[in-house]
């Protein structure tokens, strides 16, 4: 029996650059799952996305799902990707050995808290404050370039990632500090200023729906050490609480142990394992 892919819609040509196909799995005529490929982002076209894979119940177990997901990849190819990324359920065991098995990296995983019903308590002499618009600024293209490497997949160059962190993040802080839904906060000291600085903003997490995520979160390298990181994730809650959230996630590189550490003493639990393979 042969397992393939076929279309059950056009292909979208969406308004910010991407494209996306929704797919039956069948085996010969037989429905028997779904996926969808999307491109990661406009900047992005060369990274492919395999997203809610999917393998009717009875049909499990019989290779379906890697019969599927070589398919996929074998599309993304014709599209001109030169790697695919996917996103999958922290507790999804077989999807994960599967992942493993077809050559699929981890690069790191989202993780989520649910909140208290009360904003924690913060270090004594702790001070935080709005980020101004002149550190909006200087604190902007630092992090543009930052992000950008973590964006570089295979087949792209250095380049590429920059101009995909560029276009992601005026997409996402259209207003800068102004942004609706988003704090952008700075920690002080009494005597050694600006501590650290924290942007919080909104995130899509399936299951979840829109929940605040912690984008990016930076203690100044003088003041390192000193528990200031903390500090700045407890003030990430009070972000999520002001907006009546109960949800906040955020997302740790693979390999970054010391910030695995502080999420999970915290009481972040693993959401989604993020993974990426080069199409040579």
């Amino acid at each position: 029996m042969t397992t393939t892919l076929r279309p059950t819609e056009p292909l979208q040509q969406n308004t910010d650059g991407t494209r996306s196909r929704a797919y039956a799995v069948r085996v010969n005529s037989r429905h028997v799952g779904s996926l969808v490929l999307a491109t990661r982002s406009a900047t992005q076209s060369r990274v492919g996305v395999i997203r809610d894979l999917w393998i009717d119940a009875p049909d499990r177990r019989r290779g379906r799902a890697t019969v599927a997901a070589l398919a996929a990849e074998e599309v993304l190819r014709s599209w001109g990707c030169t790697s695919v990324a996917v996103s999958v359920p922290a507790d999804a065991d077989p999807a994960l050995r599967m992942a493993r098995s077809l050559g699929y990296q981890e690069t790191g995983r989202t993780m989520v808290k649910e909140l208290p019903a009360g904003a924690p308590g913060l270090p004594a002499g702790s001070r935080s404050r709005p980020m101004t618009p002149d550190e909006f600024d200087d604190w902007l293209e630092p992090g543009i370039v930052e992000y950008a490497q973590r964006l570089v997949a295979p087949g792209m160059t250095p380049e590429q990632g920059l101009a995909a962190s560029r276009a992601e993040h005026a997409l996402m802080l259209p207003q800068g500090v102004d942004t609706p839904g988003t704090a952008l906060v700075v920690l002080e000291g009494e005597e050694a200023g600006v501590l650290g600085t924290l942007w919080v903003g909104p995130c899509d997490l399936p299951g979840l729906g829109t929940v605040p995520y912690v984008w990016d979160v930076e203690v100044a390298a003088e003041h390192r050490g000193r528990g200031h990181g903390r500090t700045l994730m407890l003030l990430a809650e009070h972000a999520a609480l002001a907006s009546a959230a109960r949800s906040l996630g955020l997302y740790v590189i693979e390999g970054n142990t010391p910030a695995r550490r502080l999420y999970e003493s915290l009481g972040y639990q693993d959401f989604a394992v993020k993974a990426v393979k080069a199409l040579v």
